[in-house]
C-alpha cells in the first residue's frame, strides 16, 4: 500500500486525478456472494439412519436365573454366596464347576469387590472367569468407586 505525500494539487491548482481503484464495492459484492453460497449449501446432518425393528420385545423368562454372589472383602478374602473360600485354588475349582454346566443352565456370576480389596485378588478372579469362558458375569456395586 503506497501513500501519496504530495500536496494533492498540480501546478495548475487543480486537484490530481486519483488513479487507485475503489475496492469497497468489490468487497461488498464478494461478501454478498459468500453469504449466498453459505445459504445455498445443504445442511450436513451428522446422523445415521437405522431401520429399527418394530414390535414387542420378547417376554421375560419364566424361570429367573440362579445367581452366584462372589464377594471380596477389604482383607481380600473371597466369599462364595456368603461362604469363605480357602484360596485361589478353591475359587478356581468352583468356577470350573460352573463352566462345566451347559450354557443355558449356567448361573449368573455377580462379583462384588470391596473398595479396600487388593487389585491382585479381584484381577485373578476376573482372569479365571475369562479363562474358563464364563459369559454370564457382572461386576456389582461399582458405584462405590466413583469419586
Amino acid at each position: 500500500m503506497a501513500m501519496n505525500v504530495s500536496s494533492g494539487t498540480n501546478a495548475g491548482g487543480e486537484p490530481e486525478v486519483m488513479m487507485d481503484i475503489n475496492t469497497t464495492p468489490l468487497i461488498d459484492v464478494m461478501l454478498v456472494l459468500l453469504i449466498m453460497l453459505i445459504i445455498t449449501i445443504p445442511i450436513q446432518l451428522h446422523a445415521v439412519n437405522l431401520a429399527l425393528p418394530a414390535g414387542n420385545p420378547p417376554p421375560p423368562p419364566l424361570v429367573q436365573p440362579q445367581i452366584v454372589k462372589v464377594d471380596i472383602d477389604a482383607s481380600s478374602r473371597v466369599f462364595w454366596n456368603g461362604e469363605v473360600l480357602a484360596g485361589p485354588v478353591e475359587v478356581d475349582a468352583r468356577l470350573r464347576e460352573l463352566a462345566a454346566l451347559p450354557l443355558e443352565t449356567q448361573p449368573e456370576l455377580h462379583l462384588r469387590p470391596d473398595r479396600g480389596a487388593r487389585y491382585e485378588t479381584v484381577a485373578s478372579v476376573m482372569a479365571s472367569v475369562q479363562r474358563l469362558g464364563l459369559t454370564k458375569f457382572g461386576i456389582v456395586g461399582s458405584e462405590q468407586f466413583a469419586p
